[in-house]
């Protein structure tokens, strides 16, 4: 039986927008959005990719110096891995596998009017042409998610169009990246994906996001394999022992293996 997905609290995503600020703050250009579609990416990857390899990725040295004490440090992973956990629990493989057609991704989204792009555009951070398309509910969360795929550019390999499984994976992915495709190239999907159909923005990213769970089931019949061990063959006891020391195996790495 399917179980609720998680969802983050208030107090939850407040944490996480104090901590982009903080980052902001320290030079590095990054949004709540952003960093959400960065982690939705990183959990619906093929493989567990530890925060000890994808912090440094999303905010290279910036966390170490907006979060030079370690309390704050510890608070900021807390509210990072806090994220991560809802992420986990919205896209379980066995939850989606049990109700395919029921959305359980709940990105973090923002959405904007014609006065907060004509403020941002006034402001000089973005042109007209940028406001446009990056001031679409989605496009910063996509943009997040499209830069962790470049990041662990080997987590996300291209797809064989040749195979079915290849074509129904490329799929995936445009729905997710379609998002933050300009106005004109993003209609072009609509109209080879959608033929007659005028979808909404809601809809665009309600795409997105079954995109999204329908990559985290197919990962589960292609993840990674791991590498094969190879063990050689063992000295004997009272043969030399390979470190080159000049002792007897059993009196050197072989005593410790023996314990």
């Amino acid at each position: 039986m399917s179980r609720p997905a998680k969802q983050s609290t208030e107090a939850e995503i407040e944490a996480l927008e104090t901590l982009c600020e903080r980052v902001y703050g320290f030079g590095l250009d990054v949004s709540l959005e952003w960093v959400d579609g960065f982690l939705t990416a990183l959990v619906a990857s093929r493989r567990v990719v530890l925060p000890s390899e994808w912090l440094p990725k999303m905010l290279d040295d910036t966390f170490e110096r907006a979060f030079a004490d370690p309390a704050d440090a510890e608070q900021a992973m807390a509210a990072l891995m806090s994220r991560w956990n809802v992420l986990a629990s919205q896209l379980d493989p066995e939850q989606l596998l049990d109700s395919a057609d029921t959305l359980r991704l709940a990105p973090l989204m923002f959405t904007y009017d014609d006065a907060a792009r004509a403020e941002i555009v006034a402001e000089g951070k973005l042109t007209e042409e940028e406001a446009e398309q990056l001031m679409q509910t989605g496009a910063l969360w996509a943009e997040g998610f499209s830069d962790a795929m470049e990041a662990f550019a080997d987590d996300w390999p291209e797809p064989d169009l040749e195979t079915e499984e290849g074509r129904w994976y490329d799929d995936c992915l445009s729905r997710v990246l379609a998002l933050v495709l300009p106005p004109e190239a993003l209609a072009e999907h609509v109209q080879a994906n959608y033929p007659g159909d005028a979808l909404t923005r809601d809809e665009l990213v309600d795409d997105a996001c079954f995109g999204v769970q329908d990559l985290r089931v197919y990962w589960l019949d292609h993840a990674p394999k791991p590498a094969t061990r190879r063990v050689g063959p063992q000295p004997g006891r009272n043969d030399p022992c390979p470190c080159g020391s000049g002792k007897k195996y059993k009196k050197c790495h072989g005593a410790s293996a023996a314990d």
